[in-house]
């Protein structure tokens, strides 16, 4: 490895960072984390932080899980890779997909294509989506329906559901035959409504019209996050999204549920999906499957897909669709473990305890701080919009967002931003004391402004 001052004079040259603005890199360039343990991370300088932002949503088991990095150290002794094709399997992808269809069975999911992250995961959905209606004799079912303000990925499929310009126009045109409808978004909607159980009305009735005006003999399926997370935690209201399932199965257009970030407890549930008492058709896995130690994902499939496939007789049922890392071996070790210690420290009540906690917390940042305009969480999982103007709800600028993570960093705690919004997705081994370590340095930087 090289010394600490060749890191700080290379940081940002050679490398373009995800979601980021390469002339902004080489002027600011970014922090350069070098250690962790637990739920917190050192930088190159030495300065100990705690991990507000939990990696990116997965790191639930945070730093320092022994046993998945004996799990990985043990595979990577007897079998470092192999591949998937070529009718092979290896014996942790074989146990993995067994341990995801108990574990998600409450969900209704009973099969595992394993990929290599949640953009993977969800465009092996939409595949699957176009391929079972091949296989049922429905050809004409090509479209998606999905929210705007979602998030799916940044693959073209992925990208073209995604309800947000930022995700979407740099890469346009898009895929066609996706269509979007209004998120039930309490803060900002087009209906002007701040209740919550009347807006999921409203977005319901436009959901309805628009599967009218496509034709519900057109559309593959609907994808959906239970909670939206890039798009800025947007909580729907419980009744939401048992009535997407049934407006699904009214017009038998299929349910993709993505919890890539909301699946294995992040929202206090073990997934978003079981949270508010729904079974998708499919749902799209990764991030916290091996708590971010090795790059994994799947893509769960419920039995009457299951069927479809298994018992078709023509060429359409043959899945032409993989990928290289398809059920690593050493992934699928990492999953092993860290699905054992998932369960065993029961982080999806420690998710919903400590987030009782957050939400106190950020309630009480809402009356102190007129930079708020809204607070938001499920579990672990938060955002705090900042605006410059509560009457008006104008969003504050980059250059407030970028000073308010300044703050909190040289406060300890490392925080995510992503438009005005203020993301937290902590790791779920958090405790109190930490919530309150957050929240104290939210305060101390919203007070600087």
């Amino acid at each position: 490895m090289r010394d600490d001052n060749f890191l700080i004079e290379q940081n940002a040259r050679a490398i373009w960072h995800p979601m980021a603005h390469p002339a902004d890199m080489h002027a600011n360039p970014p922090k350069i984390i070098t250690g962790g343990t637990g739920t917190r991370v050192t930088d190159i300088h030495g300065r100990e932080l705690l991990d507000a932002v939990g990696g990116l949503w997965n790191v639930n088991l945070g730093y320092s899980s022994a046993p998945i990095k004996a799990a990985i150290a043990s595979q990577l002794d007897a079998l470092p890779y192999y591949s998937g094709f070529r009718g092979t399997s290896t014996a942790p992808s074989i146990e993995l997909a067994y341990e995801l269809s108990q574990f998600f069975a409450p969900e209704g999911m009973v099969r595992a294509f394993f990929t290599s992250g949640g953009s993977d995961s969800v465009e092996t959905a939409l595949r699957l989506a176009r391929q079972y209606w091949k296989i049922r004799g429905q050809a004409d079912r090509t479209k998606f329906l999905a929210l705007k303000k979602g998030y799916h990925g940044t693959h073209f499929g992925g990208a073209s559901a995604n309800g947000n310009a930022n995700f979407r126009r740099n890469y346009e045109p898009l895929m066609p035959g996706f269509f979007h409808a209004p998120a039930p978004w309490t803060y900002r909607n087009p209906f002007n409504e701040t209740d919550p159980a009347k807006l999921t009305q409203l977005v319901i009735a436009a959901i309805e019209d628009e599967i009218a005006f496509q034709g519900a003999d057109t559309i593959a399926a609907f994808i959906m996050e239970p909670v939206l997370g890039a798009g800025g935690v947007i909580v729907p209201h419980e009744t939401f999204m048992p009535a997407v399932r049934a407006i699904c199965d009214k017009h038998d257009i299929l349910l993709i549920a993505d919890e890539v970030v909301t699946g294995f407890g992040r929202t206090g549930a073990w997934s978003g999906s079981r949270l508010w008492g729904v079974k998708p058709d499919m749902m799209c896995i990764a991030k916290a499957i091996t708590s971010g130690y090795f790059p994994l994902g799947a893509t769960l499939i419920g039995q009457k897909m299951a069927d479809a496939f298994e018992t078709d007789k023509t060429s359409f049922g043959a899945i032409g669709h993989g990928y290289t890392y398809s059920g690593h071996p050493v992934g699928c070790a990492a999953g092993l473990a860290a699905l054992a210690e998932t369960q065993r420290l029961g982080l999806a009540d420690n998710a919903q305890r400590r987030g009782v906690e957050l939400a106190a917390g950020l309630q009480d940042l809402l009356a102190r701080h007129e930079a708020i305009g809204d607070v938001r969480s499920q579990g672990l999982m938060a955002a705090i919009e900042l605006v410059s103007d509560r009457a008006s709800k104008k969003s504050a600028d980059k250059k407030v967002m970028t000073r308010i993570a300044e703050a909190a960093y040289e406060e300890g705690v490392m925080i995510r931003i992503s438009g005005s919004n203020i993301i937290l997705s902590p790791p779920l081994i958090l405790t109190s004391d930490e919530v309150g370590t957050i929240i104290a340095a939210l305060n101390t930087a919203l007070a600087s402004l």
